[in-house]
């Protein structure tokens, strides 16, 4: 799934990835993202497409505020936290090992974004 960062404000980030855009270069694409799952999210700081938030805390606070405009209450935020850190379960040791790809040739096939 991909969602746009910045539904209501946007969201102001030092990195030039422009999301789905960098790849389709179609506008409506223009900071789209892949959204990761939010199993295991207590543990996979930094967040967001460029790293730069590095609290769960602040990463619930920007995302209500650019995605819906809100300005949680302290408690609100501790609550969604909460939430989110009972979602942790045990990591796969198959998803902390990169796979090993073949090297890519002439032959590959490459993705089409059309």
């Amino acid at each position: 799934m991909f969602q746009k960062m910045g539904i209501v404000k946007p969201y102001n980030s030092t990195s030039p990835a422009k999301g789905r855009y960098d790849v389709t270069k179609k506008p409506e694409d223009m900071y789209v993202f892949k959204v990761p799952s939010l199993r295991n999210v207590e543990r996979t700081a930094p967040y967001f497409h460029d790293g730069q938030v590095w609290s769960l805390e602040e990463a619930v606070r920007i995302m209500a505020d650019i995605q819906l405009g809100v300005q949680l209450k302290d408690d609100e935020v501790r609550a969604i936290v909460a939430f989110l850190k009972s979602l942790n379960g045990e990591i796969p040791k198959h998803a902390l090992t990169l796979p090993v790809l073949p090297p890519s040739t002439e032959k590959t096939p490459k993705p089409s974004f059309d």
